[in-house]
């Protein structure tokens, strides 16, 4: 396969072709992280970092006021401290004096200026405003108008303090402003690119815009001026650059980095791994001395949804408005073979609840979800008034074009304890829009986590949410659910509202609007010179601390 270097000369050749000489950037003793981005990247204003891709190239171009570890452990980054008054509804940050914007012409002599307090109203102000129409509005839905401040829900008191007003006590609000959507940026620069600051980005962060040729290749550069260090007092990124390339084929991708051209590979999917992975999800032998793989649960639950609004026409007509014929499909299938067979053993059977394996009130001893029992399957469709499937209509299952091989697996089986089921494959915008809209009475999906906490995933459930204004894809409608979600919004102590997660959940294994498929596993394939690249459940790129080593020749 003929090579091709994805690097660039840096800083004044940066945006010239290195051609086929792979030791270039060594020779000039620069150390650049490349990887792909496949599914390509839309915008690097945090308003819209939406999607994964965006997520992580804003990632390394902006801070906000706190940030989260491996562990998810929420940390001090603009923000030195905070305090939460004691009633859950005020929070109250102290800012660093020493950030700056990343350098620019329209700063005071061409110097990225310092961030303020101001910056921050202005910044989560911008992420409301309906002209934006930033797909993260809804992170600030609990925000309070304060009366003493002319009904500002951000207020700066000082340059270097800034509060934030709930309406009620949200505890996993610290949470969410982790998320990129709730990066600063400077007015002066958002105002005067307009629709373009999506491909002219100024930050904060380790990294600093360079170029980016759509399509093609994006590069950012090392912000000398970053102000976060090392345990050591060194200062951050130990990288000079990141370049990231839009190769769509994902085998080429591969190639490129087992032709140590990428530093990093994300992910499981397309034929390479027949190649790479054993039936346990490990490494192939052959490879284990060339590439080194890292792995994590992942907050994400891959699930089949059920319309259960018996409102709906769609579900009046349906043997699936049955909690019985539910929850038989639930004993229906092998997910443990499931998993063996289509994914190499990569993620966790979901024989559990519906909150994933990786979150806090996770705990499989205490919420108990559905083992494979094809018997007891046939006792509840005979119990519904279908022995042995007899007189129950044909129930189709509609997917994306991924996820055949798990819906026909699971067809299969059912196959076996007399439902009939058929798969339909749509359109990935099809799909996503007609479960927004209802029309589908059953169907995969997946939910990976906004925040860190198991109230992302209980709200799925909550029936004041019901799509299209909310996540309840199902129209899932029970009383002491809601009762108890509610309870748990306002409850600011851990343990007690994860004992409430779990109520809800054990409800929702009950009731089975859903069928848990399996907890997702992060997958990263790194160099092995590549140091502290680290992986956590959320599947958040952090470079500001890795490194890259000399290669040693074989």
């Amino acid at each position: 396969m003929k090579r091709y270097s994805f690097l660039f000369l840096i800083p004044v050749l940066l945006l010239a072709s290195c051609g086929s000489d792979k030791n270039s950037e060594s020779t000039l003793g620069k150390k650049i992280f490349r990887y792909n981005e496949s599914a390509g990247i839309t915008s690097l204003d945090p308003a819209f970092s939406r999607n994964i891709e965006n997520i992580w190239a804003c990632n390394q171009l902006y801070n906000g006021l706190v940030e989260m570890d491996d562990e998810l452990n929420i940390k001090p980054c603009i923000a030195k401290n905070w305090e939460i008054s004691d009633d859950g509804k005020t929070y109250t940050f102290h800012l660093r004096n020493d950030v700056y914007f990343h350098d620019h012409e329209l700063f005071n002599n061409k110097k990225g200026r310092n961030v303020t307090a101001q910056d921050f109203v202005y910044s989560f102000n911008r992420i409301l405003d309906s002209k934006v129409a930033s797909p993260g509005a809804w992170i600030f839905n609990n925000v309070d108008y304060n009366e003493a401040y002319n009904y500002a829900p951000f207020v700066a008191i000082d340059d270097t303090t800034l509060q934030i007003y709930l309406s009620q006590p949200f505890p996993p609000f610290l949470g969410i402003l982790t998320m990129q959507y709730c990066s600063v940026v400077a007015k002066e620069i958002v105002e005067y690119y307009k629709n373009d600051y999506r491909n002219s980005p100024i930050g904060t962060g380790p990294f600093k815009f360079k170029m980016w040729d759509e399509g093609n290749k994006m590069v950012f550069l090392k912000n000398d001026n970053y102000f976060e260090k090392d345990e050591q007092g060194n200062k951050l990124p130990y990288l000079d650059a990141v370049a990231i390339t839009f190769i769509k084929d994902e085998e080429v991708e591969f190639l490129k980095f087992l032709n140590g051209e990428l530093e990093f590979v994300s992910g499981r999917e397309g034929s390479y791994k027949e190649e790479i992975f054993t039936n346990t999800g490990e490494l192939k032998k052959k490879y284990q001395q060339q590439i080194k793989m890292l792995t994590h649960p992942y907050l994400n639950t891959e699930y089949l949804g059920i319309l259960v609004d018996d409102e709906l026409q769609l579900v009046a007509n349906s043997p699936l408005r049955k909690k019985l014929v539910r929850q038989a499909i639930n004993y229906g299938f092998d997910r443990k073979q499931m998993l063996s067979y289509l994914r190499k053993g990569i993620g966790t059977p979901a024989t559990a609840g519906f909150i994933p394996k990786g979150l806090p009130s996770f705990d499989a001893s205490l919420v108990k979800g559905y083992d494979y029992n094809p018997e007891k399957a046939r006792e509840l469709l005979y119990s519904a008034g279908y022995p042995n499937g007899k007189n129950m209509p044909e129930i189709t299952l509609f997917t994306t074009i991924g996820y055949v091989d798990l819906c026909e697996f699971i067809q299969h089986q059912l196959t076996e304890i007399g439902i009939k089921t058929k798969v339909e494959i749509l359109p990935a915008t099809t799909h996503r829009e007609l479960v927004a809209r209802s029309k589908l009475n059953f169907f995969r999906k997946s939910w990976i986590a906004d925040y860190p906490d198991a109230e992302n995933y209980l709200a799925l459930f909550y029936s004041k949410n019901f799509t299209p204004h909310g996540p309840n894809y199902t129209h899932f409608k029970n009383f002491d659910f809601d009762k108890l979600y509610e309870m748990a919004q306002s409850e600011i102590n851990d343990s007690t509202r994860f004992h409430l997660y779990r109520e809800m959940d054990k409800i929702i294994i009950e009731e089975a609007p859903v069928i848990p498929l399996y907890y997702d596993q992060v997958v990263r394939l790194i160099q092995t010179n590549v140091k502290d690249l680290g992986i956590n459940p959320v599947n958040l790129l952090t470079l500001k601390k890795v490194m890259i080593e000399e290669k040693k020749e074989n």
